[in-house]
């Protein structure tokens, strides 16, 4: 069985065009969820080794996951500031001995 449930455009670099296709397919005679990434440029057009398979066994477990991330939690909250850097000391070799040592 192969079936595509969706394409998502992942973006496109000197003339390759990425995107992450999702479907069903069946290897080995087990069928599950296939999510790989799939690329067309002049030289190869097809999937790649990047991407994995959801067996279908564990498709409930994998979408109640999937299921519970919130969409607010993809997105950068306002207040998050990136980290300063450490202010300088006024020792340079504040915690160092005589011999380089800490």
């Amino acid at each position: 069985m192969e079936k595509d449930i969706g394409k998502i455009l992942k973006g496109e670099y000197q003339g390759t065009v990425t995107e992450i296709v999702i479907g069903l397919r069946e290897y080995n005679g087990k069928t599950g969820i296939d999510i790989r990434e799939f690329t067309q440029s002049e030289s190869y057009t097809g999937p790649t080794k990047k991407g994995l398979r959801i067996p279908a066994d564990k498709f409930e477990e994998f979408k109640t996951m999937i299921n519970s991330i919130d969409l607010t939690d993809l997105t950068p909250a306002a207040s998050e500031q990136p980290q300063a850097e450490p202010a300088a000391t006024e020792d340079d070799e504040a915690g160092i001995d005589e011999n380089g040592l800490m």
